[in-house]
């Protein structure tokens, strides 16, 4: 119990003190010495061993080759065969080295230097074909031939340097002292070799006994260097060598040979072959025999080595089986109580992470309230660092619902303060509209300020919509509806009227569908948002056309710019974000448009999804579903016809009087130029395409610019698609028509009854015609009330009989008298949206 109830340090000490002892042990007493027998034991099995047969005949063939190189005449080809059957020889000793050298268990031995040098010599080894086709050829001298055969097996030996490192001391000096032995055969075969090849040539160069002083110098330097490094047997077999009479025949003769270094240029030996093979053969064959016994000498010596490190592991193997026992028992109690601690720690924080604080959050999106004391219980796990741990667990759950539940009234006070400013800026718009609405009825304005009063009426409406973006982001409403249905071509221009650059957005022609009213608000904003955004990413001189059709989910309107466009996964990241739109927060400013036309689309089940072009930019598809599609309602044919470039067809003039004996302009003329950039056009001398806006008649419909004067001598060449408050022909900004966002024959909900009224009668119709664009022509006078009419036919008629031409205070007289008619008409829905206004007004001040 005690144990049970110590601290986590102590319990993994406890875990881990066995196993610690048993893996020290092993590791420093026998792991080392094991590992470097059982690498000892590889290297002589895939190397030492199929090395030693190689050496020999890669001796035997060198020997061969240079007598091959330097006898010329007859025994050629029975010399050439046996060179060839020595090279069968060679080539199969050289296979059994390259697997031992290839295996698996070499290369898990060996080191990066060990590998080197084994690569090294397995290289020189794939050379030997190369190099015997060249002694075939006669391509190469004696001399160098010999040599490659000396660097091949000076591989071999530098590859013995490599593995004759061993831990045991005694073993490590006698495996060199046997290297070196080695090293004393190879010079003595290599003086066989050279001396072979001048003898079977027939002379002795200067450079042959250069080079056999130098050889055979060599040879007895290592022999002198073994004596005094061997010891034991080995020293007492080498001595007895030394003093045998093959190795003192050998230094006889090879006396000779260095007495002869004397003469200059080639001169004939002093010996001939059959006295130097017998002199060198049994001195080769003797060393071999000594070298090969000292071989055995050290395995023997190598043994009771690998007996003691075989004792030690089993001696460590039994302690360490100790050891594991001890260790198991341990850990299984340890490892149990661990568990059960850890299974409740853990269980706390998925029940955390999963359950309690995505309850907590979505709790706090519904506003509702939170105890942090009553969400976050502590939990206890004991005393022991667990146990710490278990209470930081509880300070992070504890800490993690407070920061939520923070959030959650921060995001509630972002919002609070979004959708106050929103309302303020609202009751300064309206003021502001207000303004514009009375500066614009003054009877003493001139025409170019009325453009400018519909130019800051237009920025009114911008400033407009982005208040009611404030509002969207707020999770608010707007409070903008309407009752009545709206054709769905007055929605699409009141949104282009909301457009800074409105001019270059050309309605295509619309069916006769309307919109449900309690959507004209919010459908408006979202194809605002859309046209301005693909108004303002699309070059100054480009179009964008705005179509719609009906399709069987409802009814299609396609937004389509000539831009750029935009990359396969940009659109694809954009239309999932639309599809599915995140919550606002203020990294999402970049892209506020997006986030706005996604909760809009969201609130009435409207798909919004963006495309490639066929022209290179991007096309918006915004499908309105059909229960927000109404039947068209019976309205007048000028509320609703169109021609072909989606603009209305102009009617001629009614007369009649609304109520209080005030003119109301019922005519598509008369209907525009109460919105006058509602509906906007390029003039003549301009190259863009014309747009259109919203054509309200409902009581909203106020702030109405004068008709523009016609010039002089040119009364029936003013463009039909010019608006009406435009001076020279220019495009006049959206009026208030735009502004008001009450589509024609709508009447908003909080605004109180239409003030319009159906003429008592009406003029003759006269014949409606277009231009080759698809325009109407303008009838002259036809869309002027009838006392105006009257005014100025009789002035022509007077100024045909009188003067060809009129004075400037003639046209003035005349403009004047008919802005005081329009004015007076619109009088009565002027005051119905001041009304309006009052009551949007009070109720911002109220939400502040």
């Amino acid at each position: 119990m005690r144990f049970r109830n110590s601290r986590l340090r102590t319990k993994i000490a406890a875990l881990l003190l066995s196993m610690t002892a048993l893996w020290a042990f092993a590791a420093w007493v026998t792991l080392r010495e094991g590992v470097n027998l059982l690498w000892v034991s590889t290297y002589d099995s895939q190397l030492a061993t199929p090395s030693d047969p190689l050496l020999v005949e890669l001796q035997r063939e060198r020997r061969l080759t240079a007598i091959w190189l330097a006898r010329s005449g007859p025994g050629q080809q029975a010399l050439l065969q046996d060179l060839r059957e020595q090279r069968i020889r060679t080539d199969k000793e050289a296979a059994a080295l390259r697997e031992g050298a290839n295996s698996a268990s070499l290369r898990r031995a060996a080191d990066a230097d060990l590998e080197k040098l084994v690569d090294a010599m397995l290289g020189r080894l794939d050379k030997l074909g190369d190099q015997r086709d060249a002694v075939d050829a006669r391509a190469v001298a004696r001399e160098p031939a010999v040599d490659a055969y000396t660097t091949t097996i000076g591989s071999i030996f530098r590859m013995y340097d490599g593995i004759g490192t061993l831990d045991d001391e005694e073993i490590a000096k006698a495996t060199g002292n046997l290297i070196e032995l080695n090293q004393t055969w190879e010079i003595l075969s290599q003086e066989d070799a050279l001396v072979a090849g001048a003898l079977a040539s027939g002379h002795l160069t200067a450079d042959d006994l250069t080079r056999f002083v130098r050889i055979s110098g060599a040879r007895r330097h290592a022999t002198e260097k073994a004596l005094a490094q061997l010891q034991g047997q080995d020293d007492i077999a080498y001595r007895r060598l030394t003093t045998s009479g093959a190795l003192a025949k050998l230094n006889a003769v090879e006396d000779q040979l260095t007495a002869a270094r004397a003469a200059r240029g080639s001169q004939r030996p002093p010996i001939t072959s059959e006295q130097w093979r017998a002199a060198t053969e049994p001195a080769l064959d003797e060393m071999r025999d000594t070298v090969q016994e000292a071989g055995e000498r050290v395995v023997e010596q190598a043994n009771p080595v690998a007996v003691g490190v075989v004792s030690r592991l089993a001696l460590a193997g039994g302690l360490g089986l100790l050891a594991v026992i001890a260790s198991i028992i341990v850990s299984v109690t340890t490892a149990r109580a661990l568990v059960r601690q850890l299974e409740r720690l853990r269980g706390a924080a998925w029940e955390l992470a999963e359950h309690r604080l995505p309850g907590v959050v979505e709790r706090l999106g519904h506003g509702e309230k939170v105890d942090v004391a009553v969400e976050a219980p502590p939990l206890r796990f004991g005393s022991d660092e667990i146990g710490q741990v278990g209470r930081a667990f509880n300070a992070v759950q504890e800490t993690a619902i407070r920061t939520a539940v923070e959030q959650a009234e921060l995001r509630r006070g972002i919002r609070d303060v979004l959708l106050s400013l929103a309302r303020r800026t609202q009751t300064l718009v309206h003021r502001q509209l207000t303004m514009l609405d009375t500066m614009e009825r003054r009877r003493d304005i001139e025409t170019k300020e009325l453009e400018e009063l519909f130019r800051l009426d237009h920025l009114a409406t911008r400033m407009r919509r982005n208040a009611e973006n404030l509002i969207v982001l707020s999770g608010a409403l707007p409070a903008r509806g309407w009752r009545n249905s709206v054709p769905m071509v007055d929605v699409v221009r009141a949104a282009v009227g909301e457009v800074e650059d409105y001019t270059r957005v050309t309605v295509l022609p619309f069916g006769p569908v309307e919109l449900a009213g309690r959507a004209v608000g919010d459908v408006t904003h979202l194809l605002a948002e859309l046209i301005e955004n693909a108004v303002s990413f699309s070059p100054p001189d480009t179009v964008v056309q705005v179509g719609g059709h009906l399709v069987a989910s409802g009814f299609a309107i396609d937004i389509e710019d000539r831009g750029l466009g935009m990359t396969d996964d940009k659109l694809n990241e954009i239309n999932a974000r639309i599809a599915d739109p995140p919550d606002f927060n203020l990294q999402s400013s970049v892209q506020l448009g997006l986030f706005v036309v996604s909760k809009l689309a969201e609130r009435y089940n409207v798909q919004v999804s963006l495309k490639r072009s066929a022209y290179g930019g991007t096309t918006a598809v915004v499908v309105i579903p059909r229960d927000l599609i109404a039947e068209p309602s019976a309205t007048p044919a000028a509320a609703g016809a169109t021609t072909e470039n989606g603009l209305e067809v102009r009617r001629p003039a009614t007369a009649g009087a609304a109520a209080g004996g005030r003119p109301a302009a019922q005519g598509a003329d008369a209907q525009a130029a109460r919105s006058s950039g509602a509906t906007a056009t390029l003039s003549p001398s301009s190259t863009g395409p014309a747009s259109t806006g919203p054509q309200p008649t409902g009581p909203a419909l106020v702030a109405v610019p004068p008709p523009a004067a016609e010039p002089p001598g040119a009364p029936d060449g003013a463009p039909d698609g010019a608006p009406d408050g435009a001076p020279d022909g220019g495009t006049a900004p959206p009026s208030r028509a735009d502004r008001a966002r009450s589509p024609e024959g709508a009447a908003p909900e909080d605004g109180g009854e239409s003030a319009t009224t159906e003429p008592e009668d009406q003029p003759p119709v006269p014949d409606i015609s277009t231009t080759p664009s698809g325009l109407p022509v303008r009838v002259p006078q036809a869309n002027l009330a009838e006392p105006l009419r009257a005014d100025e036919t009789a002035a022509e008629e007077q100024e045909e009989v009188e003067d060809p031409g009129r004075s400037p205070e003639e046209i003035q007289r005349i403009m004047g008298s008919y802005q005081r008619g329009t004015r007076q008409g619109r009088s009565d829905a002027a005051q119905a949206e001041r009304q309006e206004r009052r009551e949007n007004a009070a109720e911002g001040e109220e939400d502040q």
